[in-house]
């Protein structure tokens, strides 16, 4: 049998500590236990010859296995008892009733190759990975902003027209990401009002993906702009994490001459910690695919506690058989 030992090791609270309260019984029967040993011992030595005890049975030959099956006893009952106060663990359990709304920058500055073979390509690979990694019941859903944000994709389980929208992406002048959040707020709205299957809104993500600052509007705290969106998300409950991609040598041809186009790391920043999301920075391909990796162990999977009692109760029962088995071969009767 298997007894899983790491898995006690795990445990980060008990559901019903007072259970313990019954170690004072196993301390007793321990107590009890030492002044029966004694007065036994008192008796033996009143009436036994000695010399003749000596001869047949040594002293060390005779006391170092006979406490065995009463220490195994007494670890058996202790396991148990703790089974019986209901240790917990930190579970992951697949979410299945959440949205995340996948936001991609598809502006001109997009088209820079600092990030081979370039910076939209690389997204749109990375974006694919990030639809086959997540959850298959999480809900889905895609947009893309440039200087307007278009709902593509309204969230769904179907991962293939996620991904069949991705390869559709083009790039496009200005970057309106106030604009694109709004309408991944407005698409969470829709789908959440009609999802039932559990008791209040189901939770919602943005994953924000942009290589540069907000140009329109001017004002990121103006009615449509960025910080504005964020704030929104916020009151609504909806974090945003957001994907800086790209690097500060990037450049692309406009009108014959090639126009620098770093990556803008502090507004992407500013908006993470605005929604209480998370802000990751990615300068190649490999380093993007690793991000949408880890937002899917973060997205995808909700931590709740659960029963960790299996490893005690497993572990207890293999040392009360063992100790019923050693008081039959060390001592001929059972473990009292």
């Amino acid at each position: 049998m298997t007894v899983p030992v790491a898995g006690l090791l795990a445990v980060s609270g008990f559901a019903n500590a007072w259970f313990f309260l019954y170690l004072l019984v196993v301390a007793a029967l321990i107590g009890m236990y030492v002044v029966v040993m004694r007065l036994r011992r008192k008796r033996v030595m009143r009436f036994a010859n000695m010399e003749l005890l000596e001869r047949v049975a040594p002293p060390r030959a005779r006391t170092r296995w006979r406490h065995l099956p009463v220490a195994l006893l007494v670890a058996a009952l202790a396991l148990l008892t703790t089974a019986m106060a209901g240790p917990t663990d930190d579970v992951r359990v697949p979410r299945n009733r959440a949205v995340v709304m996948l936001v991609i920058d598809i502006s001109e500055s997009m088209i820079a190759t600092d990030v081979a073979p370039s910076r939209i390509e690389a997204a749109k690979e990375a974006g694919k990975h990030f639809v086959d990694v997540l959850t298959p019941g999480i809900n889905l859903g895609l947009v893309s902003f440039a200087a307007n944000a278009v709902l593509l994709v309204p969230p769904t389980i179907d991962r293939d027209e996620v991904k069949r929208a991705i390869d559709t992406l083009q790039p496009a002048p200005r970057t309106a990401t106030g604009e694109g959040i709004f309408t991944a707020l407005q698409a969470i709205t829709t789908v959440t009002s009609v999802m039932g299957g559990g008791a209040g809104p189901p939770p919602a993500r943005i994953v924000l993906e942009s290589d540069g600052k907000e140009t329109v509007p001017a004002d990121p705290d103006g009615p449509r702009g960025e910080f504005t969106a964020a704030r929104a998300a916020k009151a609504q409950g909806v974090a945003i994490s957001t994907i800086s991609f790209g690097t500060l040598d990037g450049v692309i041809a406009f009108e014959g001459q090639q126009v620098p186009v770093p990556v803008d790391d502090e507004s992407l920043k500013t908006l993470a910690d605005m929604t209480g999301g998370q802000f990751f920075k990615a300068t190649s391909l490999e380093e993007l695919t690793s991000v949408y990796s880890s937002l899917q162990d973060s997205i995808g999977y909700q931590i709740i506690r659960g029963d960790a009692s299996d490893g005690w109760i497993r572990l207890g029962a293999a040392l009360l058989a063992a100790a019923a088995v050693a008081g039959v071969l060390i001592n001929r009767r059972l473990p009292h």
